[in-house]
């Protein structure tokens, strides 16, 4: 049976020229049309290589949903695809390729923190509207032109979740340990100042450098403080390792983890026995939103599975971008794109389900709100939104949601 994705670099090269060739066979039809330059920049490789590919895949949902309909006031979307690898310095190469070469007006699906705050000095001197997923709090001090939107929860939203749903379970001794990257030590630190803004202590604090074999030594300063509780903030990775190794010293104690780590793909990878009581907290899609229903159904045909947050988040820039330019009317810069963002998914507007709904209302000259697949889309002042945090428990393999803990912005 084919799978769905090829996660290779090189399946991803070869999907490119797929890409590259369709794109000059079409060129004669794009000359005589208005189109607006997308660029997809992916964590297709790398760390990011298990969410990537099912990002960019919601991206092309998204924008093929938007050309069938027409396009955005008038102008189709024209897709750039790139693997950022999950590193920096390859997704500074990227970034610039899609800039300079492919001359994007917008970039989409950026992934984690170290390539949003390593791409963002690039797209803001080319004045390019980006998209990501990004959660080290950097990101919005560092979004100085207003040009990017945060469609996940800043981690220091995620350390004060952490901190209350350790409260709320009745925890007394937590400990943390982090991978050392801006969006986890950021995370990290902010759960020890929620919890230690209520009184408590911290048993431990323990930054751990990636891509080791083993974990033990780190592992064994925090539990020899006798934590009954781990905030792990990590990925798939290196957690697999880490929770192998606590599960072999035999000590009692359970971990509070980020949801894209603490999945059953992990229990996968370790089995039910090891992943038992593990609390997952995540942004959960808005699985009750007619947008996440008619973006899962498309999704379920592709890829054989249901979608994770960030696809859906990533399908959400795409529409929320194409309303805005709708809003911003054919002559508009980017500019102009950029300045209706808020005021096509904030309150006030009929509330909408997708494009070609929102399109309608906006060319009668009516306000909407997008109502997105993964969260409604209500955007701080540093272009940052919160979807709601679900709170889960794994038992006996799977992950049983307990509780959804509605999304706060900080004041």
């Amino acid at each position: 049976m084919r799978q769905p994705y090829d996660l290779s670099r090189r399946g991803f090269l070869i999907s490119g020229t797929a890409a590259a060739t369709l794109g000059a066979l079409q060129a004669p039809v794009l000359a005589q049309e208005k189109v607006f330059r997308l660029g997809a920049l992916n964590s297709i490789t790398g760390i990011g290589g298990p969410y990537g590919p099912y990002m960019l895949e919601a991206i092309k949902i998204a924008v093929n949903e938007v050309n069938e309909a027409g396009g955005a006031a008038g102008r189709k979307f024209q897709l750039f695809a790139e693997d950022d690898q999950t590193k920096p310095e390859a997704a500074v190469l990227a970034v610039k390729k899609l800039v300079e070469i492919n001359k994007v007006e917008a970039v989409v699906g950026i992934w984690p923190s170290s390539v949003g705050l390593a791409t963002m000095p690039i797209t803001n001197d080319a004045n390019v509207i980006t998209m990501n997923t990004c959660g080290a709090p950097e990101m919005l001090t560092e979004n100085k032109k207003g040009l990017a939107w945060m469609f996940q929860a800043s981690n220091a939203i995620f350390g004060n979740a952490f901190a209350e749903v350790a409260r709320q379970r009745g925890f007394k001794r937590p400990a943390v340990m982090a991978f050392n990257n801006s969006t986890f030590v950021g995370q990290a630190n902010y759960f020890k100042n929620a919890w230690e803004s209520g009184g408590g202590k911290v048993e431990a604090f323990v930054i751990y450098e990636p891509n080791q074999s083993s974990y033990r030594t780190e592992l064994a300063r925090v539990l020899a403080t006798k934590p009954d509780v781990i905030s792990l903030s990590a990925y798939r990775p290196d957690a697999t390792i880490i929770l192998k190794e606590w599960f072999q010293t035999g000590q009692d104690c359970k971990f509070i983890m980020p949801g894209w780590t603490a999945n059953e793909d992990l229990v996968k990878a370790l089995g039910k026995e090891a992943t038992e009581g593990l609390i997952s907290i995540s942004n959960v899609a808005a699985d009750k939103h007619e947008a996440y229903k008619r973006f899962a159904a498309a999704f379920r045909k592709v890829a054989k599975r249901e979608p994770d947050i960030f696809a859906a988040q990533s399908y959400d820039m795409v529409i929320t971008l194409a309303l805005a330019l709708e809003a911003a009317g054919p002559q508009a810069d980017v500019a102009g794109v950029n300045g209706k963002i808020r005021s096509v998914t904030g309150a006030g507007g009929t509330r909408v389900n997708g494009f070609a709904e929102g399109r309608d209302l906006l060319r009668k000259g009516e306000k909407v709100d997008y109502e997105g697949a993964s969260s409604r889309l209500d955007f701080g002042k540093h272009g940052e939104t919160v979807p709601d945090f679900g709170v889960s428990d794994i038992r006996d393999g799977k992950l049983v949601l307990k509780e959804t803990i509605p999304g706060k912005l900080p004041a």
